[in-house]
């Protein structure tokens, strides 16, 4: 998608099911190892009672839809603000969100809510983007 073709208020969202696999995954690629990830034992012991995703693993989500979705192929990220709300669970559904919020025409940027919902629609990352197309 063009610059000039994205408008104010566009929406685009991507749907994923977490799963134990995709926690495994991403502490393998990222490097963080964090037993509240990755340790049943460990995790009950917590204040989340058990194992939770990755923050960065949900907030990833964001991207996704960024480079599939709205704009699509050739958006870089500029700058993205996070707050994480409610922590993510093996087999919970993740519904990410994004929302052009407003464009820069003489930068040629775009800022963006970014949201990412379970399956009780219940925020567990809000945030805000800002992006550039490479086209």
């Amino acid at each position: 998608m063009k610059y000039g073709e994205i408008k104010i208020g566009q929406k685009a969202k991507y749907i994923r099911k977490i799963t134990e696999e995709d926690i495994d995954k991403f502490a393998e690629v990222s490097g963080d190892h964090n037993p509240v990830h990755l340790d049943e034992e460990y995790a009950k012991q917590t204040i989340f009672k058990g194992r939770i995703a990755h923050g960065m693993l949900s907030a990833s989500f964001i991207s996704t839809v960024l480079a599939d979705k709205l704009p699509g192929p050739g958006t870089i990220y500029l700058r993205q603000e996070l707050a994480f709300k409610k922590p993510v669970r093996i087999g919970d559904e993740i519904t990410t969100q994004v929302e052009v919020l407003s464009k820069d025409d003489e930068k040629k940027r775009i800022s963006l809510k970014t949201t990412c919902l379970n399956q009780e629609n219940s925020i567990v990352i809000s945030g805000e983007a800002l992006i550039m197309l490479t086209q």
